[in-house]
């Protein structure tokens, strides 16, 4: 019985390709951060001309008792929307690629 479910868990792995969702969950924990290295290091300085305060994670919009911190929210937002493109950019690759493998 045991011997059974060894089995069928090696064909779930294989099946449902485990080891390469992995990888592509490790890889994307790496890319999040280089992204956001990107965004905070490289991108975000550039804005400082045009964002009122010391720095740009301090960014705020006080409205009477509510402090609205829209420096980080953007920094999040610009994040959000290159990590998008990569992946975007990524699908778009290996959907083509499988297109090409199915003709």
């Amino acid at each position: 019985m045991v011997k059974k479910y060894v089995m069928e868990f090696k064909e779930f792995i294989k099946e449902y390709a485990i080891v390469g969702m992995a990888i592509a969950f490790v890889m994307g924990a790496a890319t999040k951060d280089l992204v956001k290295s990107l965004v905070n290091d490289l991108v975000m300085p550039l804005l400082v001309p045009v964002i009122p305060g010391e720095a740009w994670q301090e960014a705020t919009f006080t409205l009477g008792p509510i402090i609205l911190r829209w420096g980080s929210f953007l920094s999040a937002l610009i994040n959000f929307v290159i990590l998008a493109l990569v992946v975007f950019f990524i699908a778009k690759k290996i959907l083509k690629e499988e297109k090409v493998k199915k003709k």
